[in-house]
């Protein structure tokens, strides 16, 4: 068919299956799919958000699927547009979240002639589906690769009358029965990954103890935990989504004579996943878990460090408010150090737990939320800085661990090797606070807790805080005394 009336059918289904939020990356070959969105929307169809960067606008996508718990499409022309949304497609895959990728491609005839910004994007990820064409399906799960070709004419006199007489369409969604979970003998653990499925209420009927990589997700989790965690003895354990964070917690888990596993996304991302039993929506609990107490004290820390950052930005967060971490040291931080609490909503990217598209992610989110924050490192900021550029209403406070480099080797066993600085530590020597200052956005220097402390009030636009850190290297030697000072019982 001619390319508007594709371009104009595909949109039409995507808003009749109730998917209305768009991202799109300019170009000239998804010209049809853009002047459709663009008619959509004014006509109040759809929302239309326009990234520059296509790793930027999957990201901000994956951000906004994170918040509405929607699938979400992001648009792009052909060649290397469409290979720069493979990170955050990998990530909605191990995340098991609906991105849905619509690329525009030449047609079939031009491959392999040299024809220009001409590739083979047949199941160009080779992960979640893929359709050429539009004899796809629409799910709530899972990424989707969608491949439209676009001949010439790119362009039509087609009037707008094709959005007329809607109809509403369900989303195909999977069956997912409930089974039994025969509580075993001995004492049992809970702990919960990041991304999971919300388990408290399984916690609190199972009533055993429970450690939670997002100590801001349930206020009874012990504190401190992968600080100490590697040298309890438990019989078994149940994990609810992915531990990906402490070695500590993993070497727990793996002393455990049973483990149990509660995650939806198992059976298609991991389906070689060692456990003695996978479920994949939460079980009825059949018997009594046997009791036993385990507790910690908190650890109050003085002075400025990053530890002291974490534990400050997570006791003063609002109510109510949302957050969203960045991977590498800020979330192991806020892990091992934030006090248990409620009231907040936490986000992170632990599909693939890479440290791109940080900040779009963030932003996605934010455009979704009244108040919003965002702990990220500085090597995550600086991977990330396109998402800047296009600049929304969005209400979000982002908070920049500055350490000059990569803070989180200096923790782990390649710490002191030959090539240490080069190699691993990475320092990039750059003013941050002049980096955000030149995309006109209201930044902050902070370094002390007070000042920190006051800037942690509920945003009213998109602003930026670098925090300015003392040196890695005494950073890491402060969180192995802190290590020895926690006390569990």
């Amino acid at each position: 068919m001619a390319s508007t009336e594709l371009a104009q059918r595909v949109i039409r289904d995507f808003i009749e299956h109730g998917i209305t939020e768009f991202v799109l990356s300019p170009g000239s070959r998804n010209a049809p799919l853009a002047i459709a969105l663009y008619e959509a929307e004014r006509q109040g169809l759809v929302n239309l958000h326009v990234r520059i960067d296509e790793r930027t606008a999957a990201f901000f996508a994956l951000g906004i699927i994170k918040a509405t718990r929607t699938p979400v499409a992001v648009v792009c022309t052909s060649g290397t547009a469409v290979a720069n949304y493979y990170p955050a497609f990998l990530e909605a895959h191990h995340s098991d979240l609906p991105l849905i990728v619509l690329s525009a491609d030449r047609p079939a005839r031009l491959r392999q002639t040299g024809a220009n910004q001409t590739t083979n994007q047949i199941n160009l990820f080779n992960c979640g589906r893929f359709f050429n064409g539009d004899n796809y399906k629409l799910h709530k799960f899972g990424p989707t690769h969608i491949n439209l070709e676009f001949d010439e004419p790119l362009l039509s006199d087609a009037k707008e009358e094709w959005l007329d007489n809607l109809s509403t369409k369900e989303l195909h969604d999977e069956d997912a029965k409930v089974e039994n979970f025969e509580v075993p003998t001995g004492k049992g653990l809970v702990v919960v990954g990041h991304d999971g499925i919300d388990v408290s209420e399984f916690a609190d009927s199972l009533g055993v103890p429970v450690i939670s990589e997002n100590p801001l997700s349930y206020a009874k989790a012990i504190p401190h935990a992968s600080l100490f965690s590697a040298q309890l003895d438990i019989d078994w354990v149940v994990v609810a989504g992915r531990t990906t964070l402490s070695r500590s917690t993993n070497s727990l888990i793996s002393k455990a004579k049973a483990v149990f596993v509660i995650d939806p996304r198992a059976s298609k991302v991991d389906p070689k996943r060692s456990a003695t039993k996978i479920f994949s929506t939460i079980p009825q609990i059949i018997g009594s878990a046997e009791k036993w107490n385990l507790s910690s004290d908190l650890i109050k820390i003085d002075g400025w460090s990053e530890p002291a950052a974490a534990q400050c930005i997570a006791e003063n967060l609002p109510n109510g408010s949302t957050l969203y971490v960045a991977s590498s040291r800020p979330i192991r931080d806020l892990e091992a150090f934030a006090a248990p609490r409620a009231g907040v909503e936490v986000f992170a990217n632990r599909g693939l737990a890479g440290i791109d598209g940080n900040l779009s992610t963030a932003l996605g989110i934010a455009s979704k939320r009244e108040s919003a924050f965002a702990v990220v490192g500085d090597l995550a900021f600086l991977h990330d800085l396109t998402a800047l550029v296009n600049q929304e209403k969005i209400k979000l406070k982002l908070l920049v661990i500055n350490n000059d480099g990569g803070g989180i080797f200096s923790t782990l066993p390649q710490a002191g090797v030959a090539g240490f600085e080069k190699i691993f530590g990475t320092p990039h020597g750059r003013d941050l606070f002049e980096i955000a200052k030149a995309f006109g956005l209201p930044v902050t220097e902070i370094n002390d807790l007070k000042s920190l402390k006051s800037f942690i009030s509920p945003p009213t636009k998109f602003e930026i805080a670098i925090l300015q850190m003392p040196d890695r290297e005494s950073n890491a030697a402060l969180i192995k005394d802190l290590a020895k000072r926690v006390n569990y019982r």
